[in-house]
């Protein structure tokens, strides 16, 4: 169906005029826009803004409210009418004040509108971003079931047999040199991986950057399967963490753009979800191994990783891609396009697709006010050095607060006497519970519970368990064993706790408290922190609690229920308070340098005169350019 032409008078200035008008600052020609004479040719686009400034920018019908553009029906279901723009006959188009103004004014509707959405009215009316969320963040879990699997294969003696060296009793073991690089290569790949997404996935959007990551984990697995020696299987680790390390961002930074307020804390925490399920079904795969003898107890579950990336790779293929991500590249009009496919009809919060496109405008247009630039040294620039500096903590406080040290409960319940086999199915058990524990998280999100309260008070609970496990080792000899039942199952309760708070709630925060044009950079950043303290503790807590080394057992509590205090400290006066707030509320706080601890009390309006006039400043540079039949004079 073509699209009809929008009705404007045959004197109106903005009919007689080809070009964008000269305090836009067209920069490259934009094959999709037209003007309003139909024309394509002379059509010209500025950076980040490519609307057509000249005139309203809400379309005003039914159509524009969450229809579907491409089939002729408009959101009310009925024959799409002709578009006509808001025009003021009487209004200058080339003013470029009122063009502000209305944009201002759009994005003030969609603010207030999404502020006040529910949970249920977000859910109604963000159905298929929800979807698209859920799909693209599931490829975390293929990260969580190869790092389950990995430690657990040096208690296969097939996989000793085959990787390690043989003793004078004539057992094979993998040494623990190779045990360490096996362990922390992926965690090597990420880091690199990490590094790489900060540019690929802003250069040429999430959806191709995650496609083009399953394709290398399907390759790379091949790797992992046929690994003819320990080197091999090294290299293939190394691999597989490059793509899994852009995942570890994109789905985060994806599920956050893609939703409104209201849904984006329990979709970014979703997250942490496939995390567990990945771990679980790691873990049944091995549990399921142990019957057999040969070389296919490790290779079958290594060949369980291929059937992760078709399905994943199919239906992101048709996922819509970021709108905000559209926006910052300059298009608008795509970037509607792409709203509209998230969302669905719903007339009870008044959506309007042009006015939450303005409101991404707006965001920003205010973002590069405020920020110097969009590179990594940028995030160390002004004020979001002190977003990069909180990012980075929130993760790294998820390893600091003794993540590390928990994760030995099958440790010490081995040494209570249980079984392998019953061993395995207490870790089962535990990374179930961390599933559920999201799910609690949620619920207490549900209830107006704010992230910094969940993160401080989680920090408090696990560094009280802490030093209870610390305690435990004052248990008598003769008491040893029910000492280390008790160990391991209050390592399980804590594994609860944390994930019902500072392991959930983590990854709401890191995605809020960043801009969204450093978003990517700073997460990446945060992240490999987390990765770097992350080998750091896996390097140390085996040497804490090894017989043969350090020997602390759990006294090992007393040193991460100390790291944990500090970090109490460092929440309490550094972490902010994100609940509630929009994007460009965000980045007038830390603009305005407000106290962490007042983040929640403070009002802010970032469409009030003062701000108005900054955003209005930003304009006025652009205009100084001369515009000459679209190219710059």
């Amino acid at each position: 169906m073509q699209a009809p032409t929008p009705r404007v008078a045959d004197d109106h200035p903005a009919r007689i005029s080809n070009s964008c008008g000269p305090y836009v600052g067209c920069k490259k020609p934009n094959p999709l826009a037209t003007d309003l004479t139909g024309d394509r040719s002379s059509r010209c686009v500025s950076v980040p803004l490519c609307y057509d400034l000249r005139v309203s920018y809400s379309l005003r019908g039914p159509s524009h409210r969450a229809g579907n553009p491409m089939s002729g029906k408009g959101g009310d279901g009925g024959v799409m009418p002709p578009v006509v723009h808001d025009v003021d006959p009487d209004s200058n188009p080339s003013d470029p004040s009122k063009t502000h103004r209305t944009i201002i004014e759009h994005a003030r509707s969609a603010a207030s509108k999404e502020q006040s959405m529910t949970l249920l009215q977000g859910l109604k009316l963000y159905p298929k971003a929800v979807a698209w969320s859920l799909l693209i963040s599931t490829c975390i879990a293929m990260e969580g079931y190869d790092i389950s699997l990995v430690n657990n294969f040096y208690a296969f003696p097939q996989f000793n047999r085959k990787y390690g060296v043989q003793l004078p009793d004539g057992t094979y073991e993998v040494p623990a040199r190779w045990q360490a690089g096996l362990s922390n290569g992926a965690t090597v790949g990420e880091i690199i991986g990490l590094f790489i997404n900060g540019f690929v996935s802003e250069r040429f959007g999430y959806r191709y950057t995650v496609m083009t990551c399953l394709v290398l984990v399907a390759a790379f697995t091949t790797i992992l399967f046929t690994a003819p020696n320990v080197e091999a299987l090294l290299v293939a680790e190394i691999l597989c963490g490059i793509p899994w390390g852009i995942f570890q961002t994109l789905t985060i930074t994806y599920a956050s753009e893609v939703c409104p307020i209201a849904l984006r804390s329990y979709l970014t925490t979703y997250v942490n979800f496939c995390w567990g399920f990945g771990q679980l079904i790691g873990i049944g795969v091995i549990r399921s191994m142990l019957s057999r003898h040969d070389e296919w107890a490790y290779r079958i579950p290594y060949a369980l990783q291929w059937m992760w990336p078709f399905p994943l790779l199919v239906g992101i293929w048709f996922a819509p891609e970021s709108p905000w991500w559209l926006v910052r590249q300059g298009k608008v009009q795509e970037a509607k396009r792409s709203l509209l496919r998230l969302t669905s009809l719903n007339r009870e919060t008044g959506f309007d697709a042009d006015e939450t496109v303005a409101m991404m405008v707006h965001t920003t247009a205010l973002e590069e006010k405020l920020t110097a630039g969009a590179s990594y040294w940028d995030c160390f620039k002004g004020v979001d050095l002190r977003r990069t500096e909180i990012v980075c903590m929130t993760w790294a406080i998820q390893n600091l607060s003794g993540n590390a040290f928990s994760n030995y409960s099958t440790y010490f319940l081995k040494q209570a006497g249980l079984s392998e086999e019953k061993s395995y199915s207490f870790a089962m058990g535990q990374y179930a519970i961390n599933m559920v524990g999201v799910f609690g998280a949620w619920g207490l999100m549900s209830l107006g519970v704010g992230r910094r309260s969940m993160y401080l008070y989680g920090l408090c609970g696990l560094c009280a368990m802490l030093f209870v496990l610390g305690f435990l080792g004052l248990v008598p000899e003769e008491h040893r064993t029910q000492g280390s039942l008790a160990t391991g199952s209050i390592m399980i309760v804590w594994a609860l706790f944390y994930q019902l708070t500072v392991g959930t709630v983590c990854y709401s925060l890191v995605s809020e408290l960043s801009s969204r044009r450093l978003q990517i950079k700073t997460v990446v950043l945060g992240r490999n922190l987390y990765n770097v303290v992350g080998i750091l503790t896996n390097v140390l807590t085996p040497y804490m609690l090894n017989p043969s080394a350090w020997n602390w057992r759990n006294y090992a509590g007393f040193f991460w229920g100390g790291i944990c205090f500090m970090c109490i400290i460092y929440t309490y006066f550094r972490l902010p308070e994100p609940r509630g707030r929009t994007f460009a509320e965000l980045d007038v706080l830390f603009q305005k340098g407000v106290s962490a601890r007042k983040f929640a009390v403070t009002d802010v309006n970032v469409f009030h005169e003062s701000v108005e006039d900054e955003i209005m400043n930003r304009y006025e540079s652009i205009t100084s350019q001369t515009v000459n039949g679209g190219k710059i004079a």
